[in-house]
């Protein structure tokens, strides 16, 4: 009677989520924290004249250190204790990461968000053709079409950029090959029940910050998705309209939209739990 009682007069908004729906909040909530990052970064170095992306990779890898740290002490997180051999399985991934980092802050210093943004989905027909090189994986026609809109918009858009800047594309470009060779790296030599997520990130923060710093001394810095797009043509203030330029942005976000429901709806499935190492990478930039 007890037990029938308490079922009883239990709340039936306790209950848990329905499936798919925490996954899909993950992911919505993964895009808005992207999103805002980017827009921050872009106000900082552009808006607000920050000098150096180098600089404030540091202190972000400072501040993604310290919060893993602190959140692991009071035990949020869950990630091991250094040990020699942690090194030996994350290497190449460190490297990979600091180029990641320094790439991306340096071309969103030198490209408007919108063309930033577009350039950035150059990552998802790289992660296919390395995954399906290297990992051996396969693609309907539906992610062909959607990746071949990506690209075709991306280049229309790129052809006609009133405000190109050489520099911002070479790093924007070698941003997108560090984020697919990690994300392909991952995949094929990291198990995720060793490290985890965190771990990865930690370490990698840890082991390259000093270098980093290093680096920003020796140069003399020291010293001195969809929506990106659109707000970013009127809160970057470096956006040069062109009706190509606007067409091939439409264009590539859309494939980009396609290919970002193709990939969360297959990961949505029953029994198939998505956390944010499966996030497409269409969010993620």
């Amino acid at each position: 009677m007890t037990g029938q009682a308490d079922s009883a007069g239990a709340d039936p908004s306790s209950g848990p989520l329905p499936s798919g729906v925490a996954p899909l909040l993950s992911a919505v909530f993964y895009g808005t924290c992207s999103f805002l990052i980017v827009l921050v970064n872009k106000a900082l170095l552009t808006t607000y004249g920050f000098p150096s992306p180098i600089v404030l990779g540091v202190g972000q890898m400072a501040a993604t250190i310290m919060i893993l740290y602190v959140s692991k002490l009071n035990k949020i997180i869950h990630f091991p204790d250094f040990d020699k051999k942690i090194p030996v399985k994350l290497f190449p991934l460190p490297f990979l990461y600091v180029g990641n980092h320094i790439s991306g802050l340096s071309s969103t210093s030198r490209l408007s968000l919108p063309m930033f943004t577009v350039l950035r989905k150059f990552t998802i027909p790289l992660t296919l053709l390395l995954e399906t090189i290297i990992l051996g994986k396969q693609y309907s026609l539906s992610i062909i079409v959607s990746v071949f809109a990506i690209v075709l918009g991306a280049v229309i858009a790129a052809g006609s950029d009133l405000a190109f800047n050489l520099e911002g594309y070479i790093f924007v470009f070698l941003n997108d090959i560090f984020t697919a060779a990690n994300g392909v790296y991952t995949k094929q030599k990291m198990d995720p029940k060793e490290l985890g997520k965190y771990g990865v990130l930690f370490y990698n923060a840890c082991f390259m910050i000093i270098p980093t710093l290093i680096l920003s001394v020796s140069t003399g810095d020291l010293q001195q998705n969809v929506s990106i797009a659109y707000i970013g043509m009127v809160v970057g203030g470096d956006y040069i309209f062109s009706v190509s330029n606007f067409i091939g942005l439409n264009i590539c976000m859309a494939g980009g939209l396609r290919y970002s429901f193709l990939t969360l709806s297959s990961q949505l499935k029953p029994k198939q739990p998505v956390d944010e190492e499966n996030i497409p990478p269409d969010l993620k930039s």
